[in-house]
């Protein structure tokens, strides 16, 4: 499966704020906006003022690393958004914050949404009992995602449940942190969803 594999750090650079690529490091001072916030190569402390199409390929682009999804994926979730109804830029948010991926990342259980990624791919995860190794699942209201009985006792998840102690769940979601059980309550809304995209923008780029 085709995945940005090059430095996470330089993307968040890139787009000039922090995407929380690297979990707890992005909270330190290691954290690469916090030493150079331009972004990189040998032109970025003298690029110019962005165009109109640069602003908006700008928010897609933030939105897309943000989540972690390669182009055509992205634009596969636009053509869906596009045809539900409602508010297609709405509509984009919540799909792809329905991903498995960034629902294990919401409910606490990876510290950023690659790890959630991986955590997935290395199937730790059962969807409503079943295997669940595909990070791009779109989880449904009244969904259970639970982690796997073999992995609960061990190292990595105890500490995933001292974090989750002082974890805020957002309110479309509720977890059992004790049997570290997450359960899909309610469709996520604008509303719900903290990231800083301006996703009229992005329904901007694509109507052009």
């Amino acid at each position: 499966m085709a995945r940005y594999t090059g430095p996470v750090c330089r993307l968040c650079r890139r787009e000039g704020m922090k995407l929380f690529l690297k979990g707890d490091r992005c909270y330190t001072d290691k954290c690469a906006i916090e030493r150079r916030a331009y972004p990189p190569g040998q032109h970025g402390q003298g690029r110019k003022k962005e165009s109109e199409y640069g602003h908006q390929l700008r928010e897609k682009q933030k939105a897309r690393r943000i989540y972690g999804i390669l182009e055509n994926q992205f634009k596969t979730y636009f053509e869906k958004a596009e045809r539900q109804p409602g508010v297609t830029g709405e509509n984009l948010l919540s799909l792809v914050e329905r991903r498995l991926d960034n629902v294990v990342y919401r409910l606490g259980f990876a510290s950023s949404r690659p790890e959630a990624r991986q955590m997935v791919r290395h199937n730790h995860f059962t969807l409503n009992g079943h295997k669940a190794n595909i990070p791009s699942m779109l989880v449904r209201v009244g969904d259970v995602i639970e982690v796997k009985e073999k992995y609960k006792n061990t190292e990595r998840f105890q500490i995933v449940k001292d974090r989750l102690a002082t974890k805020n769940i957002p309110e479309w979601l509720e977890i059992d942190r004790d049997q570290l059980v997450g359960k899909v309550v309610a469709l996520p809304t604008k509303e719900h969803i903290d990231v800083p995209i301006d996703e009229q923008l992005i329904v901007e780029l694509y109507s052009k």
